[in-house]
């Protein structure tokens, strides 16, 4: 039998799932003994703390239900064997194998919403989808020791859906410090670090006008294509899309189709250690989540936080979560995603505006707040409560 303070699973690659390596990296400085338990991938690996072990679970190939019910019975027949004081899920899919190894040896587990599950783009139309994955949350959320949100609103809904504690919200802000007094955490190699001039620059892209970023994964719903079809009437701008996705393909057709290829540029993604000097430069970032799920509409996406740590001023989806943080902080403007004269309007206007500097400058002193220093005290308080 083997045994650990916490179990830690998740689907997914744990080393590009940034949320899960901030979040190990803050119980291995509090001391715990974590063992990973995911599904693995190609990405390069990050050497963990010491404190933290992995443990690649193998699923059978299959597609649909099937593939979340082989999930399911792999994750718990991992955990058979094994032993800990707490069980956390990392996300719904897991939360099954957590609760039932929970209950084997008498423990607790934890789950982390990272999205709004239930109410995610892919369930849009798709009723008996929806309706099982809110069946799963009905059965094992009041009987979590903890739960955390990345949001508010997200915080709220399960909070009154499932007559449970209001979780604890944690954002998915960026670190600002890699190291603390005893060394790095972390052992990492040493990656080149570019800003935006630099970058377009070794590509012969023009580097000397205003530059619009949207950084992270191009897909569905993420509002990319009205963004491009913007840029139609942004005459002084050019876009970058700094990332990759699904439908980059699909995206670079539309820009060649609009005869926008002099203004749309699209960048492979950088390491998350090099995103901040990747958008020193840029003079807006960009979120344009589309309404298309209750999950967007209270989301605070994670580029969020990275534009204001570059300091650079936003612009945003007019949607609950993302609008009220852009205007309670004054960092930019939100227009509706559905809307490319709307968002071209709104470019526009901030271009020309004098409070392009003072939304920088606001964006600059809000960082610290919003940085994992900040929301891993809440993580970490809760966590240390349910194990003393």
């Amino acid at each position: 039998m083997k045994a650990s303070d916490i179990a830690f699973l998740m689907t997914g690659d744990l080393h590009r799932n940034i949320r899960a390596l901030k979040q190990l990296k803050s119980l291995a400085r509090a001391g715990y003994g974590v063992s990973v338990f995911h599904l693995g991938g190609s990405t390069s690996r990050v050497a963990l703390p010491d404190r933290v072990t992995e443990q690649v679970v193998h699923v059978p190939p299959s597609r649909g239900p099937r593939y979340f019910q082989a999930i399911d019975s792999a994750f718990k027949d991992a955990l058979a064997p094994f032993q800990a004081r707490l069980f956390h899920a990392s996300d719904l899919y897991v939360l099954s194998a957590c609760a039932k190894a929970a209950t084997q040896w008498g423990a607790k587990y934890s789950f982390d919403s990272r999205e709004l599950y239930a109410n995610v783009a892919a369930t849009h139309r798709r009723p008996w989808v929806r309706w099982w994955w809110t069946r799963l949350e009905k059965k094992y959320l009041p009987a979590t020791a903890c739960t955390f949100a990345v949001s508010d609103s997200i915080a709220d809904h399960l909070a009154a859906i499932y007559r449970i504690p209001r979780p604890i919200v944690v954002h998915n802000t960026p670190e600002v410090h890699v190291a603390d007094s005893n060394g790095p955490i972390l052992t990492v190699p040493k990656i080149p670090l570019q800003t935006m001039k630099e970058l377009l620059d070794e590509r012969d892209l023009p580097s000397n006008v205003p530059i619009l970023v949207h950084l992270g994964q191009m897909k569905k719903d993420r509002g990319c294509r009205n963004l491009i079809l913007a840029m139609k009437s942004v005459p002084k701008a050019h876009l970058v899309f700094l990332g990759f996705g699904p439908i980059e393909q699909d995206l670079k057709k539309l820009v060649s189709k609009h005869h926008l290829t002099g203004a749309v540029h699209f960048i492979p993604p950088v390491s998350p250690r090099a995103v901040n000097t990747a958008l020193q430069g840029a003079t807006i970032g960009i979120t344009m989540l589309e309404d298309s799920c209750l999950n967007h509409r209270y989301a605070l996406p994670n580029k969020l936080f990275d534009y204001v740590h570059a300091g650079l001023p936003v612009l945003g989806s007019n949607l609950k979560e993302v609008n009220a943080f852009i205007s309670e902080y004054r960092i930019g403007k939100t227009a509706s995603p559905d809307d490319p004269k709307a968002i071209a309007k709104t470019i526009n206007e901030m271009l020309n505006s004098d409070e392009l500097g003072v939304w920088s400058k606001n964006a600059t002193a809000i960082a610290e707040t919003f940085s994992w220093d900040k929301a891993s005290q809440r993580f970490m308080a809760e966590i240390t409560r349910v194990l003393s």
